[in-house]
């Protein structure tokens, strides 16, 4: 069975949980809180989330290349759409969170940059500058697509949604204002309407205790 490093919230593991969900595989769920970073750090030596452990001493870590691995391991449901073009767009709409937004909001981005003289409060802000300048190019690019259902990329989810409802998770959590994104909106109220969203949220994970503040997991891949 597989194994899966994680914990409730880390956005990353949740789009990789998500993924589980949706194709129905079975795994177990590790919480790093319960194991501790020092032996996660003997696991992942980069000390980010998640890893997935597929057996016989083989693992990797980042969530785009575990979830590549998924959708080559287990084809159905497909994540990306059957045309060529639509899987790249699709690609690209779920790099545009994992490489331009993601990164700029994990923890240790913005205690290094208390480290340099930021209020709290200022990296609160800084997190929901880059979001909203995130989500108003989504936004964009979802409004110039023609819409074909109620997801991304048409009738089903894909890689493009499973990377949009954490960052919209975390957008809420830090108090953005989400009111100028509709169409955002709409998708990911059609997600977490699924069964398989449900599952990989924070809150259905065994390790789950509320934020006493707002601050995403403590490494992320």
């Amino acid at each position: 069975m597989l194994k899966l490093y994680s914990m409730d919230f880390n956005s990353a593991g949740q789009r990789v949980r998500t993924a589980l969900h949706l194709k129905r595989v079975p795994f177990e769920y590790v919480s790093v809180k319960d194991i501790g970073w020092d032996a996660y750090r003997k696991i992942n030596p980069q000390g980010l989330m998640p890893t997935l452990d597929i057996g016989g001493g083989r693992l990797f870590a980042q969530s785009t290349a575990i979830l590549e691995y998924l959708e080559e391991s287990y084809p159905e449901p497909a994540l990306l759409p059957m045309n060529p073009v639509e899987r790249a767009e699709c690609r690209a709409f779920a790099q545009h969170i994992a490489c331009d937004m993601h990164p700029l909001h994990v923890t240790r981005v913005r205690k290094h940059l208390m480290s340099f003289g930021l209020t709290e409060a200022q990296t609160h802000e800084w997190y929901r500058h880059w979001m909203t300048v995130g989500l108003t190019a989504l936004e964009e690019n979802l409004r110039r697509r023609p819409r074909r259902g109620d997801f991304c990329f048409g009738d089903r989810p894909t890689l493009a949604d499973l990377y949009l409802v954490p960052q919209v998770m975390n957008g809420r959590r830090y108090k953005t204002d989400l009111s100028p994104f509709p169409l955002i909106g709409a998708i990911d109220a059609a997600c977490r309407a699924l069964p398989a969203f449900q599952s990989g949220m924070p809150e259905r994970q065994s390790d789950f205790s509320p934020p006493t503040q707002p601050s995403p997991a403590r490494g992320e891949g």
